[in-house]
This record gives structure tokens, sequence and C-alpha cells, in this order.
């Protein structure tokens, strides 16, 4: 009995240890994505204050095939990802929309595209993360392939890159486009 109580910590310690391994081994940007192949979430946001009086909704995916980018003035990383989507959007490669999320100044968004430029077709705001929790969103920025019948067909989370697009959403994008 008292040799289980030796071996009982060390037995213990060994599931935990590679428990915690394997979860270390995982790459965090393959989320899972239940929505993918699903219609996107109804929706209907309010415009960014500043840009125009039209807002963005789940009716302005329908008819072809564009992006979702979540972002917000407040993150680092959509600074980074902002000038390939200008030159995407300078490339007409593919319309992209965009959900301005969680503002703590609802100024913060008009100015920051003032400043960076414009890429997107539609924006709309969240601030309650509403439409964010709806498309499972876990931070920003995050991307999502919409195809022309509205409909998820990719999720990339994190910045968007020449790389990535080309890798990944060029060749989703020729497959769409030969379905429609």
């Amino acid at each position: 009995m008292t040799r289980l109580f030796f071996f009982l910590p060390f037995a213990i310690f060994v599931i935990i240890g590679a428990y915690l391994g394997i979860g270390l081994t995982n790459d965090p940007n393959k989320l899972p994505v239940v929505l993918t192949g699903k219609i996107a979430p109804n929706f209907s946001l309010a415009p960014l204050k500043g840009r125009d009086n039209r807002g963005f909704s789940n009716n302005d995916l329908t008819g072809k095939i564009s992006l979702i980018n979540f972002w917000g003035s407040w993150c680092i990383s959509c600074k980074a990802e902002h000038s390939f989507l200008m030159k995407l959007k300078t490339s007409n490669a593919i319309q992209i929309n965009g959900v301005n999320w969680r503002e703590k100044n609802m100024d913060s968004g008009f100015q920051w595209l003032k400043r960076f430029g414009d890429p997107y077709n539609f924006v709309g705001v969240d601030p309650n993360s509403e439409v964010v929790i709806g498309f499972g969103v876990t931070g920003a920025p995050e991307t999502f392939l919409i195809d022309a019948n509205g409909r998820i067909r990719f999720k990339h989370v994190g910045p968007l890159n020449q790389k990535i697009f080309d890798e990944k959403i060029v060749p989703l994008i020729t497959i769409l486009q030969k379905e429609s």
C-alpha cells in the first residue's frame, strides 16, 4: 500500500504533463469553425459615425463573394494587416466589408480609417459585441470569406496578409466562382 501512495503522485504528474504537452502542440489559429458552410447570422449594424449614413447587414452579403473583416482602432494587429487590406481594395480582387468592434469612443473608428485609409465597401459598428458573438469571433482581427449566397466558407484568425490570401483564400474564391 505504501508503494501505491508513492507511485500515485508520480502517475498524476505524468498524466498532467502529457495533457499539457499535447495542448502546447496545438495551433491556436486552427480553432474549430462551426459556422463554415452555414448562412451568416442575421445582423443589422449602424453606420460608422462620420463615414456615411449606411450601415452593414447580412443583406449586403448576397450576390457576390466578399470578405468580412472584424477590426478595431484599438487593435495593434489590425494596424499590421491594414496596409494589405488597402492593397487588396485597389486590386479589386474581392469586396471587403468591415465590422468595427468595441470602440470606447465612437469617433475612433472613423478617425482611424481617415488616417490609414478605408478599404471597406460597407462598415457597421458592433459596440456591444452582438454580431461578434454570432460569428464566433474570438479576437480582432478576424476575417471571413462569404460566398454569393451569404454562406461562410472560411475563417482566418489574426492579421490577413498576401501569403495567407494567395494560399488559402484565392483557391476558395476560384472554386466559388466556378460554382456560381
